[in-house]
């Protein structure tokens, strides 16, 4: 799939997509996903292709959104849903809406941590999954509920899967 040129895009790696995906194999069938800051679109078309039942992107560049709902058309994801809004924005995510992973990987030159986790954390299944990707020497904080089930670092990047519970 083609990744659009975009200041900021960072899209995951294929070694660090591939261990994500590893870990998350048995939880994706039938799953509720939400990648925020979906950027590439890298990982909620992977989670589609890997069962999830329904995926919502969220992704504030128009451009990029744009091509997120081309990419979905042409590959037949019928479950995609592609929303152009501001990641921390109330047309982001409706209250009403319950996710069973998620996907967090905002920007890294901006101070979006606490906002972001403010967000999707009570959007969250009592069992979900919470994919983080942030800067090597980065750890965001999350309360004490949530625990780091498998995690990585390259030179580019911290990953991590957590759990509640």
């Amino acid at each position: 799939m083609p990744v659009a040129d975009s200041a900021g895009l960072r899209p995951t790696s294929d070694r660090v997509r591939e261990t994500l995906f590893n870990w998350l194999q048995h939880e994706l069938h039938g799953a509720r996903v939400l990648d925020l800051f979906a950027g590439s679109g890298a990982l909620g078309f992977e989670a589609f292709s890997r069962g999830a039942a329904s995926v919502v992107m969220v992704e504030r560049d128009r451009s990029l959104a744009a091509g997120l709902r081309e990419s979905a058309e042409r590959l037949g994801a019928t479950g995609v849903e592609v929303r152009c809004a501001d990641a921390l924005s109330a047309a982001a995510i409706g209250d009403g809406e319950h996710f069973d992973v998620a996907f967090v990987d905002p920007p890294f030159a901006g101070d979006l941590w606490t906002a972001a986790l403010d967000r999707v954390l009570p959007q969250l299944e009592p069992r979900a999954w919470l994919y983080l990707e942030s800067a090597p020497d980065f750890q965001p904080a999350l309360c004490a509920d949530w625990r780091c089930h498998r995690e990585g670092r390259t030179r580019e990047v911290r990953y991590a899967l957590y759990r509640r519970g």
